[in-house]
């Protein structure tokens, strides 16, 4: 029987299965039950993933409580690769940090500081964005309506590059932001 040509018997799937063909079944079988049960592990015991939670909100509910939240903590402002000025914002030690996703920038830099533990809030104000925290790899779909809650806790410092990873338009290449450990 060829791949390409039709059997010819046609009626192929009344014909017995081959015992090499029920090894490779039992194979698949055995594999993927063994798939099932490290799922349940490495989620328990792998740290992989994130537990987070998340709230019903509106745009202009996180937008006031990000700004009420920048208004009372930034420490100095930078120039992002737009040109525009973006306040850095000193996150409480064990408090809450907010960061607002829209078209194109993340807004505003966060300051952190090593081995304190932060509530950071995320939510967009437009569209579908993805929060990608390099090196570290944490992986999040921001969506509007909803406050995404993260607790982290930086181990090292450094500078840290927050890259949208879910395409949101023509200048999402330049969705780009920060956060600085210190």
């Amino acid at each position: 029987m060829s791949a390409i040509l039709p059997p010819s018997d046609r009626l192929w799937w009344k014909q017995p299965i081959d015992k090499v063909e029920w090894a490779w079944i039992g194979i698949a079988f055995v594999w993927g039950m063994i798939m099932f049960v490290m799922m349940v592990y490495w989620h328990i015991y792998g740290k992989q993933n994130l537990s987070n939670e998340a709230y019903k909100t509106t745009p202009e509910m996180f937008a006031a409580k990000a700004e009420k939240f920048i208004a009372e903590n930034t420490v100095r402002s930078e120039t992002d690769l737009n040109g525009q000025q973006i306040p850095v914002v000193k996150v409480p030690a064990g408090g809450d940090g907010f960061l607002i996703a829209r078209l194109w920038n993340w807004y505003p830099i966060l300051e952190l500081e090593k081995g304190q533990t932060y509530k950071i809030h995320l939510s967009s104000m437009d569209y579908n964005h993805g929060f990608s925290l390099q090196p570290v790899n944490i992986n999040i779909q921001v969506i509007p309506g909803y406050e995404h809650v993260v607790k982290m806790t930086p181990t090292k410092e450094g500078t840290y590059a927050i890259v949208c990873n879910e395409y949101c338009g023509i200048g999402h290449h330049s969705m780009l932001g920060r956060i600085y450990v210190k």
